[in-house]
């Protein structure tokens, strides 16, 4: 069920098109990402649900009533912000009962939705802290307990883990998505970390000059991008440009450097210069036949894996290739690649925005 609806949203600032006409329909109890680089209007869309920015066109419908023009306080939603913005003189609890006392919630009540929400992010028993005492992860659980307290029907999170260390955001991604299921509360989020959003979201959407490049489930967004950027953004992939040759009922045949490779058009017309994708984790060192030779010129050592660049006629190839005990062959080694025909990915090298 649609709980919330963007329709024809633009902002303009003068000349300048912050975001230009989205729409977007969020179900309710849905975790969706706005997912995009710095500028391409993903926090600006936030802003605009959010009440803080007034869209310059377009409507914004929550459960079914339009609130536009609402003010942000009577909109009923949760915001985290990337700073947290809790109030250094107060305690734990003093922030996160804060929202409910300017609501003129009663103090029994209060009290006991405060160690509720410190309860479901694992604070209980920090109450009387204050936040110069706290970690970056507490002060994060903090915000977001400040925000769950309000017993929100939206809840936004702008950039919320970006000062947190690698391994702490990683924890805090599996925990944040516990509650938010536990809570049924949907929730939007702003991130430009392509892991975040895959690993926390039911759908993502790519963002990019105002737009939406894509919107889909994290692995269609992956496995299957709709545009060179997406492609391009949403992880690592290896980008090698082609011309159609031939079009057969599921693949085209596609010149690269002389090299005819078969790529599965998966329905689209394709036709002429094209790119064509293939991700590192998907080409192999060739224990036999190899679809191409090449000799590698770079070989990095990451624990969990081994990032190889290898030259190729095709051009310089990127393989992740899992740690299995040994390593691969050493730099300056020849070396033959392999993938399958359906591991390619192909789209018009002109197609540079999409929509939703």
């Amino acid at each position: 069920m649609t709980f919330l609806t963007l329709k024809g949203i633009s902002k303009r600032y003068g000349d300048y098109t912050a975001i230009e006409h989205i729409d977007l329909s969020v179900e309710r109890g849905e975790f969706l990402s706005l997912l995009g680089p710095s500028g391409c209007g993903k926090t600006t869309t936030l802003q605009m649900i959010a009440g803080f920015v007034a869209p310059s066109t377009g409507s914004v419908m929550l459960d079914g009533r339009d609130i536009t023009n609402e003010r942000p306080e009577k909109r009923g939603m949760g915001v985290v912000f990337q700073s947290y913005a809790l109030f250094p003189h107060m305690t734990v609890a003093g922030n996160v009962g804060f929202g409910l006392e300017m609501r003129k919630v009663k103090r029994a009540e209060r009290a006991e939705r405060v160690a509720e929400a410190l309860d479901l992010v694992r604070l209980k028993g920090l109450d009387a802290r204050y936040p110069k005492e706290l970690s970056g992860g507490q002060r994060q659980r903090v915000a977001i307990a400040r925000a769950i307290a309000m017993r929100p029907e939206l809840l936004l999170l702008d950039e919320p883990m970006s000062n947190l260390d690698a391994k702490l955001r990683e924890e805090m991604h599996i925990e944040l998505r516990a509650i938010q299921r536990r809570l049924g509360i949907t929730t939007i989020l702003v991130t430009h970390d392509q892991v975040e959003a895959m690993t926390m979201s039911d759908r993502i959407a790519v963002m990019y000059r105002g737009r939406i490049a894509q919107l889909s489930t994290p692995f269609e967004a992956y496995e299957h991008p709709e545009t060179p950027f997406a492609s391009s953004f949403l992880g690592k992939t290896n980008t090698l440009s082609g011309e159609v040759m031939r079009r057969n009922p599921r693949c085209a045949e596609v010149d690269v450097a002389g090299t005819t490779l078969k790529v599965p058009h998966e329905g689209r017309v394709v036709d002429g210069a094209v790119h064509v994708y293939i991700r590192p984790e998907k080409v192999r060192l060739a224990n036999g036949d190899a679809r191409v030779r090449g000799r590698i010129a770079t070989r990095v050592f990451v624990g969990n894996q081994w990032l190889l660049e290898i030259e190729t006629d095709l051009g310089t190839l990127r393989v992740a290739q899992p740690n299995l005990g040994a390593p691969p062959p050493s730099e300056g080694d020849e070396v033959g690649v392999f993938w399958t025909d359906d591991d390619l990915r192909m789209l018009e090298r002109e197609n540079v925005h999409g929509n939703a």
